[in-house]
C-alpha cells in the first residue's frame, strides 16, 4: 500500500468546498486544515504509485484550487510496485517540471 501525505491549496473562502471535495475522492481524507490561510493537510491511499500520480493530478483539477503537491510519500517494499519513478515526476535536467509549466500559463 501506499500513502501520500499532501498539501493542498484552497482560497480561504472555499476551504469548506475543498475539504468536502477532497474527502469525496476515493482514497483521500483530510487530516487538517487551517480556514484562514486555505491549507489542507490530506492523505490518499493507493495500491500503486501510478495511481498516486494519476491521483495528484485529478486533485490539482479540482474547481479553485490554488496548489497540491506531495510533501510525503510512503510505499511498502514491493517489486512488483517499485519499478522506476513515473516520467511524470521526473523533473528535467536543469529545467522546470512540465507540470509547473502548465500552472503558469
Amino acid at each position: 500500500m501506499n500513502y501520500s501525505g499532501l498539501l493542498v491549496v484552497f482560497p480561504p473562502e472555499r476551504t469548506e468546498a475543498g475539504i468536502a471535495a477532497l474527502n469525496a475522492l476515493d482514497g483521500v481524507e483530510v487530516h487538517h486544515s487551517d480556514p484562514a490561510t486555505g491549507r489542507i493537510v490530506a492523505v490518499q491511499e493507493c495500491e500503486r504509485i501510478q495511481d498516486e500520480v494519476d491521483g495528484l493530478k485529478r486533485i490539482k483539477k479540482l474547481p479553485g484550487i490554488i496548489l497540491a503537491e506531495l510533501v510525503y510519500h510512503h510505499f511498502e517494499e514491493d517489486p512488483m510496485h517499485v519499478t522506476e519513478i513515473p516520467a511524470d515526476l521526473e523533473d528535467p535536467p536543469g529545467g522546470v517540471p512540465g507540470y509547473l509549466k502548465e500552472r503558469a500559463s
